[in-house]
């Protein structure tokens, strides 16, 4: 469903060649420690155990920057981000680095003053319903209430997918997975769209995992 299947691509303000990666390069290392930006959290990607300790797939991107650029694994700061301020952090030097689920865009590519230092995870957008819904299609959710994560290439994706397929919407915005999450299981809509590796990790954490579907359409 996608029109870009890159997903999780690593950008960065100013680590690649250059003069303005000399300064925020030196930045860090006068600093002593790596503001690596991920998300909110999502299991298997970015989240803080019960001690409060990052870990998954992109806080390993972060850690072997840290590793490399500061010969220590741990002189990192991780700051979530969210859809929308993912790349407000990184213009504003909050963070030096973004690592998370964030589509590489030709518009993103052009537009936006940062360097996609390449892919680092292929992925799909998807939808997961409720088993009890009895729906086994997205193209059978004319009329859904749908809970989406706004400033993302995904909301554009939702709107594209039902007006190609001849079928309404009703939107339920939102920031986060947690609340995402918390929206969806709650009832506040039909269905919940995103990353089929965030539907999975999102699902795989429910008390009953298999009273949910994440639909075929990728």
């Amino acid at each position: 469903m996608k029109k870009s299947v890159f997903l999780g691509a690593l950008t960065v303000a100013g680590l690649a060649a250059g003069a303005a990666a000399a300064g925020t390069l030196d930045d860090v290392k006068a600093r002593g420690k790596l503001n690596c930006g991920v998300t909110t959290g999502l299991v298997g990607f970015a989240a803080p155990d019960e001690n409060g300790r990052w870990d998954g797939f992109d806080v390993g991107v972060c850690r072997a920057v840290a590793a490399a650029v500061l010969g220590d694994q741990d002189a990192v700061e991780f700051v979530p981000t969210t859809g929308k301020t993912r790349f407000t952090a990184l213009a504003s030097g909050e963070i030096d680095l973004l690592a998370r689920n964030t589509t590489w865009t030709f518009s993103r590519d052009v537009d936006l003053k940062f360097t996609f230092v390449g892919v680092n995870y292929y992925d799909g957008q998807g939808f997961m319903v409720p088993k009890e819904l009895g729906v086994s299609s997205a193209k059978e959710l004319d009329g859904a209430t749908v809970c989406i994560q706004t400033g993302t290439t995904t909301e554009l994706n939702l709107a594209d997918f039902f007006r190609a397929n001849n079928i309404s919407y009703e939107p339920v915005p939102i920031e986060t997975n947690a609340e995402g999450q918390q929206q969806y299981l709650a009832g506040a809509c039909d269905t919940y769209t995103t990353d089929a590796s965030g539907l999975a990790a999102t699902r795989a954490s429910f008390e009953n995992p298999a009273d949910h579907v994440v639909l075929p359409e990728i």
